[in-house]
This record gives structure tokens, C-alpha cells and sequence, in this order.
């Protein structure tokens, strides 16, 4: 584990509960795992449960699954995962998302249907020419269950032969608890897209 986690490297732990989320300041690596300093209190975080971890680096987004050996005030020790893999080069997975949405600005409303989504943002296509100088309000509903609301600032539109438009954007303010879920939702998607 040497090799791919460092000290002061960020490291986020995601329990079963996502809303007991942290993040953390790696403090020491050791043979058999590491420590870390918890931004948060370590509400919900328990020994020898099993949580995934996620870690940007130089090589792409680490992920792994590991459990807590050890958890005193607000430093926990970590064991070595048996395994691990990174998602890719980019920041964020990306994934094939079609659902229709619609983008709310004060009293004026847009709808759009998404292309694909991230954790960073997504792509949508829509009939109607958006302003890409405000931030929209959204809500995806990823499931039944499960749904994130945000705001969504459009970086670039084009217009298509056939008279649509495509925005490309990133999502702003989004909580901590709202990027890990759509970390998760969308790597768990894409492994299933590759298992297939």
C-alpha cells in the first residue's frame, strides 16, 4: 500500500450509511495499513466494518474496500485492502444517463433530457436555447429511493443540425454527501456495464 497511499494524501471513507461520509488527511502508512485525521467526527464509523475508500492521485481515482482496525477520537487506523483498482485517468466516472429533467432558474424552467453523468457533472440535450450565463437548480433521481439535488452551471452549448442543443456542464456547491453518492451510483453503473 506504500506505493499508493502517502502521508497527507486525502483519503474518503464512505460507510454503508453515505450521509456518515468523511474525508481525511492520511497521517501514517505502515506495512499493515495506514492512519488518518478525520475532518468530521467519526459519527456512524465502526470497527471492522467494512467501508470503500476513494483517493485521487497521480494515477487516476484510487478505490478500495477496507475496514477500521482501530478508531480513537478523530484518527482511525485503516487495514491494507487485499486488493484495489483504480476507476480511470479521469477525475470522475462517466456513464450513459437517460432521464428527463428540468433546469429551474428563479421562474423560468427548461426541459432537458441528460445524455450522461458524473460526479462532476453531465450532458443534456434539450429543444430549447438555455442560457448558460445563470446556474440552474436540478434534482437527478438516480432511483426510486435515492435522488441528489443541486445546482448545474452550463460551460458550453452547441446546436445540432436537427436544431437541439447540447450543454455540457459541471455541477457547483454540490455537498460532500451528494458527490459520493454519485461517485458510487456512477462506478457501480459502469462496473455493471462492464460485467455484462
Amino acid at each position: 500500500m506504500r506505493e499508493l497511499i502517502k502521508n497527507d494524501q486525502m483519503v474518503t471513507i464512505v460507510p454503508q450509511d453515505f450521509h456518515n461520509t468523511n474525508n481525511g488527511r492520511v497521517t501514517d502508512v505502515r506495512m499493515d495499513g495506514f492512519d488518518m485525521e478525520l475532518k468530521y467526527i467519526p459519527n456512524g464509523l465502526m470497527i471492522n466494518h467494512v467501508c470503500d475508500f476513494y483517493s485521487l492521485t497521480e494515477n487516476g481515482y484510487l478505490y478500495f474496500e477496507s475496514y477500521i482496525k482501530d478508531l480513537k477520537d478523530n484518527v482511525i487506523s485503516i487495514a491494507n485492502p487485499t486488493k484495489h483498482r483504480f476507476l480511470q485517468r479521469r477525475k470522475f466516472t462517466r456513464i450513459k444517463f437517460l432521464e428527463d429533467i428540468e433546469l429551474v432558474y428563479k421562474d423560468i424552467k427548461h426541459s432537458a433530457r441528460t445524455l450522461d453523468l458524473s460526479a462532476g457533472g453531465m450532458k443534456l440535450r434539450s429543444s430549447e436555447n438555455i442560457d448558460i450565463e445563470h446556474d440552474y437548480k436540478v434534482c437527478i433521481k438516480l432511483s426510486d429511493e435515492l435522488e441528489v439535488s443541486c445546482k448545474y452551471h452550463p460551460i458550453r452549448i452547441e446546436r445540432t443540425e436537427e436544431g437541439v442543443y447540447i450543454l455540457s456542464g459541471k455541477f457547483v456547491n454540490l455537498s460532500n454527501i451528494d458527490r459520493m453518492t454519485l461517485i458510487q451510483y456512477c462506478m457501480k453503473k459502469n462496473m455493471e456495464n462492464i460485467n455484462k
